[in-house]
């Protein structure tokens, strides 16, 4: 997971939305959603609105209107800070979840309660770079190869030497980043997930694995100010 929007541990947090750190607990293997764009910037300009109210306490009624579609999906909020893009938080929810609500929602979870790392501080935000990811086309696959590289994220469960459930997800853009193959990205999305033993070939084939797509848009906060001035212009 290293650098990259992939955490181990659920939020436990009080709200109506199930969080996931990157790490997939209800996915959704028949949603399938959409042939066309549904990202847009407009989402990403949302969620710095929407954490900069928070921040500075102004209230969400002071979030302009989302002017983006409101059809439930899958999602992921990612903060990310610097040149050097380091990650800052990213938590989402594989339930699908109207966009308005839930990009909203997890702008402010995702800068201030992901577990790994402290709340985002109103001196970081004009160093943050925000990424949406709207996550589609869930498949069952035949087994814990049965997936693209670069093109697919995946969401796997498995039983851990105690026969315990557990299941962890990457995003699609996480084996490239990190410069991985199949199964150098599986075998490390067990240790993420909580397997301590041995991966032996036998363990992968007990692997249950569901592939997905992802919509991803990003902006920098030079881009959500250069909005802001347009708009106003």
């Amino acid at each position: 997971m290293a650098a990259s929007c992939c955490g181990v541990k659920k939020q436990k947090l009080n709200n109506s939305l199930p969080s996931i750190c990157c790490n997939g607990s209800s996915v959704h293997p028949n949603f399938h959603k959409n042939s066309y764009t549904v990202t847009i910037p407009d989402m990403c300009f949302f969620c710095f609105d929407v954490l900069h109210c928070h921040l500075y306490n102004y209230g969400f009624e002071k979030v302009p209107p989302p002017r983006f579609t409101n059809e439930p999906y899958p999602l992921f909020v990612t903060w990310k800070m610097g040149r050097d893009r380091r990650l800052r938080g990213c938590i989402g929810t594989f339930s699908p979840t109207n966009l308005h609500n839930g990009l909203r929602e997890y702008a402010v979870t995702s800068a201030m309660k992901d577990s790994r790392f402290d709340p985002i501080t109103k001196e970081e935000f004009t160093k943050l770079h925000c990424s949406v990811s709207i996550l589609t086309h869930f498949e069952e696959g035949k087994d814990c190869f049965d997936w693209e590289v670069g093109v697919n994220g995946i969401r796997i469960e498995f039983l851990n030497e105690k026969g315990h459930k557990k299941t962890a997800t990457y995003l699609p853009e996480v084996a490239t980043e990190q410069g991985w193959d199949r199964v150098q990205t599986i075998d490390s999305l067990m240790r993420k997930g909580g397997h301590k033993g041995p991966i032996t070939p036998d363990v992968r084939k007990s692997i249950r694995l569901t592939r997905y797509r992802s919509e991803k848009i990003t902006v920098s906060y030079s881009d959500y100010v250069a909005q802001k001035t347009n708009s106003h212009a």
